[in-house]
């Protein structure tokens, strides 16, 4: 690579969001005309909606891998590198190798970076010694492993670091999963499982926690809020905790365990903290609705790095996709771009085997379901679309450039 290079759209992170905006832009490219380059150092792509079906025995690892390569939409150049800094008032990106590329238009969506670092004691013991973790395809597996070994007298731990987190209903669905496979096993009253999370709710949309509190109950899974993992002692299969509200604010409390399930705290990745993109927390700082960057017209957002309220999910980036892509369709032609993204987002909850809740929903928290039915209710074809139809749409569609989809439903009222 030439220490300099221009590319017309530069796009930095080949993951769900990458992947789909360049495959979008090339459907919309109907002179093959476009410039365009993923920024990607990763030679595997994760379908990761999938880690919790792979973490409780459900679905294989392998189905959840493809090559990158294979994935980069033809006609796009694959940069093997990673971005190392920003510099939007020259229209550069820096990245790791040393070399430096410029661009007309950039589209930021590097994804988040998981803080192994952030907890005292899970990096060394992530893995082994019953501490496991979906979020990562090097450990997810071993939380199968750890819960198909729960026997009677046994306690499961799963926790929740302060947001943002990528799909943030993932930490409580193992968990379900968890109780369930122990029911069916025979052994649930006799194993000890509790939900801790550093938020005040169980989730963050009120139509959907109302129901996700019973769901809970009726597991008997024990749960905790306001209660942050802050260190592990494998040595003694210990977990300590701060509690970070109500009365008892300031305190640690110390549980035992023999399978902790750990979602480990989350940030942007470095090379965008600090930048000239970001804001103050360290994400891409972008309008809500347009997904353009406030200072830099030249520069989108999207995914789980961007600023946007919405829930980080792979919904978000198939709403998220085909905005950034005609705003910049919009810029090319010199036309007025458009306030389109409302935060719609989609997170199906593992309740049980063969039951999933499906809450979709957009900025403000308002449910808006797809389909025309109760979306406070468990369904099994909800577990259907869960496990088999979104990971065809994700593959075969989404990654394709396709766009069209059943529309959400913004006048959806919940029942009094």
């Amino acid at each position: 690579m030439a220490a300099t290079n221009h590319h017309q759209i530069l796009i930095v992170g080949g993951g769900a969001a990458g992947i789909t905006v360049a495959a979008e832009l090339r459907v919309h490219d109907h002179e093959d005309s476009l410039d365009i380059a993923i920024i990607e150092p990763a030679e595997s792509h994760y379908y990761q909606p999938a880690f919790t079906l792979v973490g409780a025995g459900a679905y294989s690892l392998e189905a959840t891998k493809r090559a990158e390569a294979g994935l980069i939409p033809a006609g796009v150049t694959w940069i093997k590198d990673a971005a190392a800094g920003f510099d939007p008032d020259n229209n550069a990106v820096l990245l790791t190798s040393g070399a430096k590329l410029t661009y007309d238009y950039l589209v930021v969506c590097p994804g988040l970076k998981l803080n192994w670092d952030g907890i005292k004691g899970l990096k060394d013991i992530v893995g082994k010694g019953g501490v496991c973790s979906n979020y990562s395809p090097e450990t997810v597996e071993y939380t199968w492993e750890c819960l198909e070994n729960l026997k009677r007298g046994d306690v499961a731990l799963f926790t929740q670091p302060p947001m943002p987190i990528k799909c943030p209903g993932a930490p409580q669905k193992i968990a379900y999963l968890t109780s369930d496979f122990l029911k069916k096993s025979g052994i649930r009253h006799f194993v000890d499982v509790k939900f801790i999370t550093q938020t005040p709710t169980i989730f963050g949309v009120p139509f959907y926690a109302k129901e996700l509190v019973k769901i809970a109950a009726a597991h008997g899974i024990d749960v905790h809020y306001n209660t942050n993992l802050t260190g592990i002692d494998a040595t003694n299969r210990k977990a300590t905790f701060d509690i970070v509200a109500g009365d008892k604010q300031g305190q640690k409390i110390t549980l035992d365990y023999t399978m902790l399930h750990v979602t480990p705290p989350q940030t942007a990745p470095d090379a965008l903290k600090g930048s000239p993109l970001a804001n103050a927390a360290g994400f891409t700082d972008v309008h809500a609705n347009s997904l353009q960057h406030v200072k830099y017209k030249n520069v989108f957002g999207l995914g789980d790095a961007a600023s946007t309220a919405n829930s980080k999910t792979a919904a978000a980036v198939r709403k998220q996709a085909p905005v950034v892509v005609r705003n910049i369709n919009h810029l090319l032609h010199k036309r007025q771009i458009e306030e389109a993204y409302d935060g719609y987002a989609s997170c199906p909850l593992t309740t049980a085997y063969g039951k999933t809740l499906m809450a979709e929903f957009i900025y403000g928290g308002k449910p808006t379901p797809t389909l025309p039915l109760d979306p406070a209710k468990e369904r099994w074809i909800n577990w259907v679309i869960k496990t088999t139809g979104l990971p065809i749409l994700y593959w075969n569609y989404m990654l394709k450039g396709y766009e069209a989809f059943p529309g959400h439903d913004t006048k959806f009222q919940p029942p009094a």
